[in-house]
């Protein structure tokens, strides 16, 4: 049996399909001192160790089986896979609404390679309705590619590109918009999105999904169905996310783009909304508001977008002990916008207090957000609040750190006095600064609090 057919095998690993003469993409039966197992052996990724076979079980899911543990191999049958999904033509269907379909790359447009073992992205917004051809029965989908990127290469060239694109679609009258993006840094881009396309007309929704197409647990399909739907029947014309709501398949939710954060590593329900309530539920063919107050959608082509932002802006995340040197690299590097991430209500220690005031002498806008994440910036409350004010910080109430950043590029993309940088920050677009937070914004509880284990007891069987 020669070597290409043992992909990325090596050593130990391969000398063990070689003895028992079972090729890559053959179906398999293995014996082991653990227990049996029977599936189809994957290629390994060029850089792993070659201690351990790689097999597809007949759940989907991949399993590494020690060779130590291996007592007999048998083939069973062979059939290479082919992990790429082939492009469909979209039908188009009298009635239904038109959606466009931005596609920027990120695990719902994505494949697991087999060659590194890491899950990249490579399926086209085409591919897209080849694996999931219930889109075809929610609206008429055109596509289009407009990178090919993980989240956290998307920056402020790829906002003001997505932006512009959006626009030219609005004007020629779609009905609604999906931006297919990794979700790492998907709140990032629902922040930009909505300080740059203002007074939308239709909505526009920016989904993801935790786990690969290629998992049986993937959430893409479903993930893509609620913000097709979404985009094509909701009334809500907002920038949205939409995820998962529960860890189950029971329903999305739609959170606005200036109040939603990622809060999982991985997690299919990893998206929250900080300070308020999500915007709705999302089923399939419904959707149930839960915000009473919201833009709506409308039948003229009209938006304001404003594809502006300085990448001269830059985060300060305090933790204690922090030395002013810190602050004084960023400024020295010619950062003209700095947000600070303080403790508690807004504070920093006193040893920055040089640095922060020089900061200010030349110029750089500094505004204070909250580490907390939940709740308002305070700086009222302590001497060391209002010490920090006078030095030229300002408090940006309940904006949470990420969006206080995209605001911050954005507003700076368009003037640097700072006055009218102050008053643009400081001015609520959508929600981004609320007067107050609802009495159900704030949930956080934890197992094994009584009255959290009896309400899992009814959910959780």
């Amino acid at each position: 049996m020669t070597d290409d057919i043992f992909q990325g095998y090596k050593g130990a690993a391969l000398e063990i399909l070689k003895k028992f003469q079972v090729r890559v993409w053959g179906t398999a039966k293995v014996k082991t001192s653990r227990g049996d197992f029977e599936g189809t052996i994957l290629p390994r990724a060029e850089n792993d160790d070659d201690q351990h076979i790689v097999m597809k079980i007949v759940t989907g899911y991949n399993i590494g089986i020690d060779i130590q543990t291996i007592e007999k191999m048998i083939e069973t049958g062979y059939k290479k896979a082919n992990y790429k999904i082939p492009e469909k033509e979209f039908p188009i269907s009298e009635g239904l609404p038109s959606v466009k379909l931005f596609g920027t790359g990120g695990t719902i447009a994505s494949r697991l390679d087999y060659r590194t073992g890491a899950v990249i992205p490579a399926f086209s917004p085409g591919e897209l309705y080849g694996a999931v051809p219930e889109l075809a029965d929610i609206c008429n989908l055109e596509t289009e590619k407009v990178f090919a990127v993980f989240s956290e290469n998307m920056g402020p060239k790829q906002y003001i590109a997505l932006a512009k694109a959006i626009g030219r679609e609005i004007e020629k009258g779609v009905d609604g918009i999906v931006i297919g993006h990794g979700t790492d840094t998907l709140h990032h881009t629902g922040a930009a999105l909505t300080f740059m396309i203002q007074n939308s007309p239709v909505p526009i929704v920016l989904v993801g999904s935790q786990r690969s197409s290629d998992r049986p647990s993937s959430d893409a399909a479903l993930n893509l169905m609620h913000a097709m739907y979404t985009a094509g029947h909701s009334d809500i014309a907002e920038v949205m996310v939409c995820m998962f709501g529960p860890t189950s398949d029971d329903y999305g939710l739609l959170h606005k783009g200036t109040r939603v954060r990622k809060m999982h590593s991985s997690y299919r329900s990893t998206f929250r909304t900080i300070g308020d309530t999500p915007l709705a539920t999302v089923r399939r063919g419904e959707i149930k508001a839960i915000k009473k107050e919201y833009n709506h959608r409308r039948k003229d082509k009209n938006v304001k977008i404003l594809p502006y932002f300085s990448d001269k802006v830059s985060m300060l995340y305090y933790y204690p002990a922090m030395k002013p040197d810190v602050l004084d690299a960023m400024v020295d590097a010619g950062y003209k916008g700095i947000i600070i991430v303080g403790t508690g209500l807004g504070h920093v220690n006193k040893e920055l207090y040089p640095a922060i005031e020089r900061a200010h002498q030349k110029g750089v806008h500094m505004f204070m957000t909250l580490q907390t994440l939940w709740g308002y910036v305070h700086m009222f409350v302590y001497d060391t609040g209002r010490d920090m004010m006078a030095k030229g910080i300002i408090p940006a109430g309940n904006m949470l750190p990420e969006v206080a950043y995209i605001k911050l590029g954005w507003v700076l993309g368009q003037t640097d006095d700072p006055e009218e940088v102050k008053r643009l920050m400081l001015t609520p677009i959508n929600d981004e600064i609320t007067s107050r937070e609802p009495y159900n914004g704030y949930l956080i509880y934890q197992g094994g609090v009584p009255e959290v284990e009896a309400f899992i007891k009814n959910v959780r069987k």
